[in-house]
């Protein structure tokens, strides 16, 4: 007779099993996810308290950033102590303070993020800072001892992604890239990775990545900062600018919509970019190198007058590899694609039922288009030409990491221990990222930009486009290497 305990460890597999299944992924696959994800339950609850990890945050409390999100992952690790929080905004690191606090957890609180680092305790440094700023702290961590945990986009140069590369190796610090395309979503963007990987659809010969458009603003007007805002210190390496919120304070070149400015970001080629061209690296087999070309298909002009978001409205950006595969980066106008079904062969359903016969060219997510076959993988779902693609096993599945991490920080957690590579190492983020920066640089030399790439010198062939591989950075600050 079997124990009780073994009964509902059996009735909670096959409730996980059927819940797998019902998000779209086909059984054989749902069952390797299953596996892994209850060995990384496992490995959390043998974690030993005693050999705890202090993580420090750089860039947390605002309710509109990434940063307390991702604490919330970080946050069930009991091997975890979060000891100091840091932000230019008083108002933030206060509210950052009063979680930590409220979860049990002894914190230090600071503005100036070389305090935070030189904090003897402090093990991981979280970087969760607005972009222009992840080079510069994360550089400085590693320098300094610490691992670190850097969100996406991993820098705002193709300069400062070599930089965080030469020295992650050289300090032989772990940096994990927030890419958690790569081990989380029920891992289908993997199983895309691993279908394309395998040869099931041929040779792969378009990847659409479909990132979604910039919004636009306007003028925006320049006003007095936020007495609890540090602003000179919140530009950073960045010009001195004013700043700027308008009238209903839903536009300003600062908190969370610093992403529409080239001057702090990179609009949505780094911001979606930073996960779907990440993707069609995987899908390619092509992390730490990239295309050897790169084309502004269509660039709306942006607006100009450096007093509004000024990223590209509407684009579509062609990368080729030297293999021949084209990777697109647009906005919402991919391929309408009829007939894609999911892995019981009928057409994907909304949830109120309706059946939708075709692939909407506004649906984020990425389309792999192969010789024999075809695969649509976003957050919510996995479709493909023959639902056989996904349903039939594979026989020989890719080595694409030696685990199945199903969470991206506790493979971080668990690298840090072991000193292994993270699923999302600086040749990945870093990797990944420069193929952002490049195609937001033909963006920015206009419609009809053809250029060329050598993904091992980090050169195109066209000395302008050199020239805006680094940004100079502003009295005061320094790129370290």
């Amino acid at each position: 007779m079997l124990e009780r305990g073994n009964l509902s460890r059996r009735g909670f597999m096959h409730r996980s099993l059927a819940a797998l299944t019902a998000a779209g992924l086909p059984a054989w696959y749902a069952e390797h996810v299953h596996a892994a994800d209850e060995k990384a339950k496992d490995d959390s609850k043998s974690g030993s308290a005693n050999g705890h990890l202090n993580f420090g945050w750089v860039g947390i409390g605002s309710p509109q950033s990434r940063g307390l999100q991702v604490y919330g992952t970080a946050k069930p690790f009991k091997q975890v102590k979060h000891v100091a929080a840091c932000d230019v905004d008083s108002r933030h690191v206060d509210r950052a303070a009063g979680i930590f606090q409220k979860d049990g957890f002894e914190v230090s609180k600071y503005d100036d993020y070389q305090k935070l680092i030189a904090q003897k305790d402090v093990d991981v440094v979280c970087v969760t800072t607005p972009d222009h700023w992840h080079a510069l702290v994360a550089i400085a961590a590693m320098k300094a001892g610490k691992d670190v945990y850097c969100e996406k986009p991993l820098t705002l140069t193709v300069a400062e992604a070599l930089a965080i590369q030469k020295v992650a190796k050289e300090t032989k610090r772990v940096l994990q890239t927030g890419s958690q395309q790569r081990c989380e979503m029920g891992n289908m963007f993997r199983l895309a990775a691993e279908i394309s990987r395998s040869g099931r659809l041929g040779k792969i010969k378009t990847i659409e990545c479909r990132i979604g458009g910039n919004p636009e603003s306007g003028p925006i007007e320049a006003v007095e900062p936020p007495k609890e805002l540090n602003w000179d210190r919140w530009l950073g390496p960045t010009p001195k600018v004013p700043y700027r919120l308008s009238a209903d304070k839903r536009k300003t070149n600062c908190h969370y919509e610093f992403r529409w400015w080239y001057d702090y970001s990179g609009g949505k080629m780094t911001d979606w970019g930073a996960h779907h061209l990440d993707i069609a690296q995987w899908c390619l087999g092509m992390d730490g190198s990239g295309p050897t070309a790169v084309e502004a298909v269509e660039a709306k002009k942006p607006y100009d007058k450096g007093d509004g978001y000024n990223t590209h409205p509407a684009f579509k950006v062609k990368y080729t590899y030297a293999n021949g595969a084209e990777v697109i980066a647009m906005d919402g106008r991919g391929s309408k694609v009829p007939g894609l079904v999911t892995k019981d062969g009928n057409p994907r359903k909304t949830r109120d039922g309706r059946e939708i016969a075709d692939l909407d060219p506004s649906e984020n997510g990425c389309l792999i288009v192969g010789e024999n076959g075809t695969v649509f993988v976003s957050r919510g779902f996995i479709v493909a030409s023959d639902a056989k693609i996904l349903s039939e096993p594979l026989k020989d599945m890719p080595q694409l990491y030696p685990k199945r991490p199903t969470s991206h920080m506790q493979n971080f957690v668990e690298c840090v221990k072991t000193r292994e590579a993270p699923i999302a190492d600086p040749i990945v983020g870093g990797g990944s990222v420069i193929v952002c920066h490049i195609g937001a640089i033909a963006l920015r030399l206009g419609q009809g930009t053809k250029l060329k790439w050598d993904p091992k010198t980090h050169q195109f062939d066209n000395k302008d486009a050199n020239a805006m591989l680094s940004r100079p950075y502003r009295d005061g600050y320094k790129l370290e290497v």
